[in-house]
């Protein structure tokens, strides 16, 4: 139990890694709020975890959508906020840069990274009184050891794995770690996108060829490691770009 009685927020939950990480959460002894713009999605998932978890439907691209889950999360589990996972993503499909559209790019934006500023300016007033929080962002290899075919989406991984570590640095005094999670490409609803091309066992076979382990990321292995990163396990681990990628960016 090794979240035991810690508040949790969990935004893109209600499938792929954020799936996984809320339901090892749960499982490890956290409150979670189950967050995604999907909101039937999200409160299967809540439901399915029983008591332990709500579901809340939230765009994280909207302010006022995630001050209401901090709220929801609040009145349903106590007034702290332990742990907020920005789990919630978006990508353009692989091909040529110049082929994606601007609304497109501001998508992937505004999911990505204006996400992020927004759940910064609302929970860490929070966690500055508290003396004590855990901000994890999931990044990508994509930010570290980029792909040709993503590159708008990679630059904003990037712009996430390093808002990771100046977050870092800034809250530290204030007793706030924060830390990037950099998945390899996943088994995920994205991955046709991130693939660009039918998921096939010879397309796939192109990718996994880049993977020393040799497999494509999955919500298990991602959840692992947001549990550790949130664990008092962690508790000297602030400022780093974990990558669980099989070795990609070896």
């Amino acid at each position: 139990m090794r979240l035991k009685d810690k508040i949790t927020i969990v935004t893109g939950a209600a499938s792929g890694f954020g799936e996984g990480i809320a339901r090892l959460y749960a499982a490890e002894g956290a409150r979670v709020a189950v967050a995604d713009i999907n909101g039937p999605g999200a409160e299967a998932v809540a439901r399915s975890i029983g008591p332990a978890a709500i579901a809340v439907r939230c765009d994280v691209t909207q302010r006022a959508d995630i001050d209401a889950l901090i709220a929801a999360a609040r009145e349903a589990f106590g007034g702290r906020i332990d742990v907020v996972v920005n789990n919630a993503g978006w990508t353009h499909r692989n091909g040529p840069l110049l082929d994606v559209d601007e609304a497109t790019f501001d998508k992937v934006y505004a999911v990505n990274v204006k996400s992020i500023f927004h759940m910064v300016h609302a929970v860490v007033p929070l966690m500055r009184a508290q003396k004590s929080g855990v901000i994890l962002n999931v990044g990508s290899t994509a930010g570290i050891r980029p792909r040709p075919g993503l590159t708008w989406y990679n630059g904003s991984k990037g712009a996430v794995n390093l808002l990771s570590k100046s977050l870092a640095a800034e809250l530290g005094p204030d007793g706030i770690r924060v830390n990037a999670i950099c998945p390899v490409m996943g088994v995920t609803g994205l991955l046709e996108q991130f693939m660009g091309m039918p998921d096939t066992p010879e397309n796939r076979q192109k990718f996994l060829a880049t993977i020393p382990l040799g497999r494509l990321s999955t919500p298990e292995d991602i959840a692992k490691a947001a549990l550790y990163l949130a664990s008092d396990d962690a508790g000297f681990i602030t400022g780093v770009e974990f990558p669980v990628d099989g070795g990609r960016t070896v």
